[in-house]
């Protein structure tokens, strides 16, 4: 069957779904447009709403990237970044709805930076920037970001991508572990909350997907560790004085 015949059927499912599950008209033309084949091994079942494993990782079902990128709100010219790219599905349908030029994206698996250049390519969409690197560190040569989209779990959004938004920026991201949320929060620390979904966790410096997973609480805690240090601004001239102060005493001492 034509594949384009077949992406119209699939949004319009997702239309009539119950739930809202695709209600911005903006999100669907796009979803009609990109052609999803291109990024899924088994052509077969491309559109069928439903996931696919890539590369050791999820293909979002449609309706789950329809969610992702309602919750975003996009409006045209927009400059986005997307953290965690995996086979490059939610990164065309934002270039359709903001310019490919637009659009940043990262992951931290190189077979997955490959995997999703060549599908933006085949699709036509090459002007989707796509890097390999740890996204909890954000893509800073590019910021600010009008919105950030983060396509896996975590239970707070990392510092750098907070600091990466623009005024009025907007950062969606699946909140929590086991119990997640789709939620977005605002430059300003404002939150919107939105339905329960269910992603794999963020991936620290140094995992790839498919391998044993380390703490997951390490970057938390790398982060918190930071800003106790930093609300404790001053101690360091404590200590100077303390030594100061002993060697004072020993030279005395020993003066006796």
């Amino acid at each position: 069957m034509d594949p384009a015949v077949l992406r119209e059927d699939m949004v319009d499912g997702l239309e009539a779904a119950p739930k809202n599950v695709l209600v911005d008209e903006n999100v669907a033309v796009a979803m009609r447009d990109v052609p999803r084949h291109a990024f899924v091994d088994d052509e077969r079942t491309a559109y069928a709403d439903r996931e696919h494993e890539a590369l050791g990782t999820r293909v979002l079902a449609p309706r789950t990237a329809a969610r992702l990128l309602q919750a975003l709100a996009l409006d045209d010219d927009e400059t986005v970044l997307i953290v965690g790219v995996g086979v490059g599905y939610t990164a065309a349908v934002a270039a359709e709805l903001v310019g490919e030029t637009n659009v940043h994206a990262v992951d931290i698996s190189r077979p997955l930076v490959v995997r999703a250049r060549g599908n933006l390519a085949e699709a036509g969409y090459d002007g989707v920037l796509v890097d390999c690197r740890d996204g909890a560190n954000g893509f800073p040569e590019y910021a600010p970001f009008d919105r950030i989209l983060l396509e896996a779990a975590t239970v707070d959004p990392p510092r750098a991508l907070l600091a990466q938004l623009a005024d009025g920026g907007r950062l969606v991201f699946p909140r929590g572990t086991r119990n997640q949320r789709l939620e977005a929060i605002s430059a300003d620390g404002e939150r919107d909350q939105f339905d329960a979904v269910s992603f794999d966790p963020l991936l620290v410096d140094g995992e790839q997907s498919g391998a044993v997973e380390r703490n997951r609480m390490e970057r938390e805690d790398r982060e918190r560790a930071q800003r106790r240090a930093e609300s404790h601004r001053g101690w360091e001239q404590h200590w100077i004085e303390w030594d100061e102060t002993s060697d004072t005493q020993s030279q005395r001492s020993r003066s006796r």
